[in-house]
């Protein structure tokens, strides 16, 4: 085939991205709902109906498209068992084949630039409830129930929990308009940018948060959003911290767990509080903070004729214990319950002590840890409790803990990953990038008596049969995957600087025309290419690599410029 055919294919690919791009930028700001959808993808009230039973009553905006299995999710998991007013979370699945809005996707500045525990959900929903329960004799059945919904991709429980709060006394005064108004006035925000400080107006109110960028050199994701609404991890942990080692190792291995708990608000927050516990390395696998009998994964979780998913279940309704029994882990929760100035903390029993009715408060699991626990931080938390240290105190205590075990337990993964990059020295401009070396977990497993997690932390245990087990576990292949890409990127990166440090112009001048074309075509495929999946370099890298293609076709006769030009 001729070379000289392949411009115009690349010319339509650029124009096509160029094009595509420039309409993106100009919807992104100029569509309906545009801003509003940065933060939300709707608002719906739902409500008790006496004939149909759940109903959504309004969505907000009402051009909004939800499936009928979406919007069917939506009422279940926003009507807890019998409650009065209570704020909860809960995550479902969307429908498959949805398109996600023009401000998702999956190459997206927000998202390459957050921490990885806040990137946005691109096939699941979080929904935020604040449900309203009282006595109302005009009602058939005595009482008023609604709840008021927030439907978002955006894991923000605090901002939204502290949104609903400002919203919800109002809205149950002024119904519709109100919902309107609010809607309209999110519409006006400008879009969350991570390492930005931003004020939020509503209802009077301005709501200033700062998100987090990945650049940040301590993340501190509890202090991004309003503090009064923030997930307090001493409060989720206060009955389970002296098991804290277990859990952190349950979550890290992605191990199948159901939270059984006496409120959705208490199931909700201990299964997020769960998932955000080995941060920074993201939680790979499923999870629900609040789980109904009514879910539409509800048979693909329950079925017994395979092992349980890997996923976290948060539930309320005691069914559930006996269509959960041949789940390994059970961590059961009752109601907050004081000894003297301590929480009282739940045991760790046998599987088969697992009772259909008057399940006890524990950790029902056969599971025997790698790590032995750290009783200098159960001091540390049992003395704040003496001198009645506050709650926010004890959670930065129990986040920062966490924060540098799992640190301790990626770093060594971290530096040998470091030593499978090709040296910089071997990138060279005439030649195709050298290829990262495979990673080999016995390479990895020898490297671990002089670099291992000892370095940095004084807990002992069996570290190596750990790292074992997290090698087959979800949450080793997706933060594998994810570290392999930016690797990838940063040598294409390296490339594309020693091709703009070669002389090019001296390369070519004992080089054929067809080789100097075929040079042209690779140099325009790797700035399309750097441009489509936004690798990480200066514009001016980019500039100086499209100067380069114009000085060397510029040295081609007149006829094979004018061609190379057109297209």
């Amino acid at each position: 085939m001729d070379p000289l055919d392949r411009p115009e294919s690349l010319k339509e690919k650029f124009e096509s991205s160029s094009s595509s791009a420039a309409t993106n930028r100009e919807t992104s700001t100029c569509a309906p709902w545009a801003r509003f959808s940065t933060w939300l993808e709707c608002v719906c009230v739902v409500t008790f109906d006496l004939e149909l039973g759940q109903a959504i009553e309004l969505v907000y905006p009402h051009d909004v498209k939800l499936t009928e299995k979406e919007k069917t999710s939506i009422c279940y998991l926003s009507f807890p068992d019998s409650y009065s007013d209570t704020q909860f979370s809960f995550r479902l699945r969307q429908s498959v084949g949805r398109v996600s809005g023009l401000w998702f996707g999956e190459e997206d500045d927000y998202n390459r630039d957050v921490p990885l525990i806040l990137q946005k959900e691109l096939a699941h929903f979080y929904g935020y409830v604040y449900f309203r329960q009282v006595k109302d004799v005009s009602v058939k059945r005595g009482y008023f129930q609604k709840s008021l919904v927030l439907v978002s991709r955006l894991p923000y429980v605090q901002l939204f929990h502290s949104l609903l709060q400002i919203i919800t006394p109002e809205y149950f005064e002024k119904l519709e308009p109100c919902l309107e108004a609010v809607c309209n006035e999110i519409d006006q925000w400008p879009p969350p940018v991570p390492g930005k400080t931003l004020n939020l107006p509503v209802m009077g109110v301005v709501v200033q948060v700062r998100i987090p960028s990945k650049d940040d050199k301590r993340v501190n994701v509890s202090s991004f959003l309003p503090s009064s609404c923030g997930l307090d991890l001493f409060k989720c942990f206060q009955s389970i911290f002296i098991h804290l080692q277990m859990l952190w190792e349950l979550m890290l291995l992605g191990e199948p767990m159901v939270v059984m708990a006496p409120s959705p608000a208490i199931s909700s927050e201990t299964v997020l509080a769960l998932v955000s516990s080995i941060g920074p390395l993201k939680y790979c696998c499923d999870f629900r903070p609040y789980f109904t009998i009514h879910d539409s994964e509800f048979k693909e979780y329950t079925t017994r004729t395979q092992a349980p998913p890997n996923v976290i279940l948060g539930v309320t309704n005691p069914f559930f214990i006996k269509t959960f029994q041949c789940w390994p882990h059970i961590l059961r929760l009752g109601e907050l319950k004081m000894s003297g100035d301590l929480p009282k903390q739940v045991k760790v029993k046998k599987l088969s002590k697992l009772k259909t009715l008057d399940t006890k408060p524990g950790i029902y699991t056969a599971y025997k840890t790698f790590l032995h626990k750290d009783k200098a931080l159960i001091k540390r938390l049992l003395k704040g409790i003496q001198r009645k240290r506050p709650s926010e105190v004890q959670s930065a205590i129990l986040r920062r803990y966490l924060l540098e075990l799992t640190q301790s337990f990626i770093i060594p993964l971290e530096r040998y990953l470091a030593s499978l990059m090709p040296l910089q020295r071997s990138v060279t401009p005439w030649k195709t990038p050298p290829q990262i070396r495979p990673f080999s977990q016995d390479e990895f497993m020898a490297t671990l008596d002089h670099a291992g997690p000892q370095l940095t932390s004084v807990l002992k245990g069996d570290w190596p049969g750990l790292y074992k087990r997290f090698f087959r576990s979800a949450n080793f292949d997706g933060w594998y995957r994810l570290r392999h890409k930016e690797m990838t990127q940063k040598v294409e990166c390296l490339h594309l600087e020693a091709i703009c440090d070669a002389d090019l112009l001296s390369w070519t001048k004992d080089k054929s025309e067809v080789e100097i074309v075929d040079l042209i075509l690779k140099l325009r495929e790797k700035l399309i290419r750097a441009r489509k999946i936004q690798l990480p370099v200066k514009d001016e890298l980019l500039e100086k690599l499209e100067s380069y293609i114009q000085t060397v076709i510029s040295s081609l006769p007149e006829d094979l410029q004018t061609v190379l030009h057109k297209h």
